[in-house]
């Protein structure tokens, strides 16, 4: 009985890891493309601190990756075992299905302290860290933001292309839109040079363009377009201030209270029970009524693995495919639509 506790513990222990890892590497992948990329391109993360930064996702996409994970592994385990008579041979021995299911069980078990401790503990800690070195990655290099023959689009309500540039703050054939909400063109700036610098202290850029032509809309209908402003048809020189602060984040990263440790959470849900003249009590209720949303979150990704497991042993057994394919996309429907 021990021999084939072992041999069940041991190929879904190897099985369950190899699909974390696998569906570990696929989200990570596209949390890089969506959070990096532009940065990489730019030119404004150095190499080795785009890799710290991949190492910081790995605690957070580990804590969707163990439920899915673990879901499959145990789908192609059992599902293999079922499909070539296992199941069947270890039954007639005399061993109850609860006997097979308990060394997957044991292991979901440890599945689900891990995740309670990844989502706890490692995958808040690390998300902070994230947020913080690549605010801080970004703030190092601030005038890499303007890039030649592109259409710069981070600033709200901004729109900036430069058709070459000189130096590291000097641009040619600078052009600036000042756009509404719709993404229409309120005023325009085309200049045959301009020159950027950063202001630290303000954690701005400040553009000082030279010998610029002015084009201006009608702002009671922007498709009314005005050729020239009547008043200021061309400026020798004009300054234009861009903020930072949206863009690479304030100087001190706002931590968010899904990225809060479970010491944090609870010291906050303390706070909130104390009566406060500043906060009503409406809106006390309503800040602890996030705070437990969170907590209850957490806890329930974390056993979603024991759940998951407890689903994909009758599955396993009954659906008897040994195909890869054919679990891997059973379990992406399942983990899919728990998500959902």
């Amino acid at each position: 009985m021990k021999l084939l506790h072992r041999h069940i513990f041991a190929n879904v222990a190897l099985t369950c890891l190899a699909s974390v890892g696998l569906f570990a590497f696929v989200l990570m992948i596209g949390n890089a493309l969506r959070d990096l990329l532009g940065y990489v391109l730019a030119g404004q993360l150095e190499f080795l601190t785009f890799l710290r930064l991949i190492g910081l996702l790995v605690p957070f996409v580990i804590s969707y990756a163990l439920p899915m994970g673990v879901l499959t592994g145990v789908l192609l385990v059992l599902g293999r075992m079922s499909s070539e008579r296992e199941i069947t041979a270890i039954r007639a021995s005399g061993v109850s299905v609860a006997g097979i299911s308990a060394p997957i069980f044991f292991f979901a078990l440890l599945g689900t302290a891990l995740s309670l401790l990844v989502n706890f503990q490692f995958m808040p800690a690390a998300r902070t860290a994230y947020q913080q070195e690549l605010a801080a990655a970004v703030r190092k290099n601030p005038l890499s933001f303007i890039v030649p023959k592109t259409f710069i689009r981070d600033f709200p309500g901004i729109v900036i292309y430069a058709g070459e540039k000189k130096d590291e703050n000097t641009l040619r054939d600078f052009w600036i839109w000042e756009v509404d909400s719709q993404g229409r063109a309120k005023r325009f700036a085309r200049a045959e040079t301009g020159r950027i610098v950063y202001d630290e202290e303000e954690n701005r850029l400040r553009l000082t363009v030279f010998n610029a032509q002015i084009e201006v809309r009608n702002e009671k209908d922007l498709e009314d377009f005005i050729s020239e402003s009547p008043q200021d048809p061309s400026m020798e020189r004009a300054t234009f201030e861009l903020p930072l602060d949206r863009v690479t984040g304030a100087r001190t990263v706002r931590t968010k209270l899904k990225w809060q440790t479970l010491d944090k959470l609870l010291a906050e849900w303390r706070r909130l029970e104390k009566p406060d003249p500043a906060v009503p009590r409406e809106e006390r209720e309503r800040q602890q009524m996030k705070v437990q949303i969170v907590i209850q979150e957490k806890a329930a990704m974390a056993f979603s693995v024991l759940s998951f497991a407890l689903l994909a042993i009758p599955l396993g057994i009954k659906v008897s495919r040994k195909e890869t394919s054919a679990n891997l996309g059973l379990a992406l429907a399942l983990a899919m639509a728990y998500y959902f």
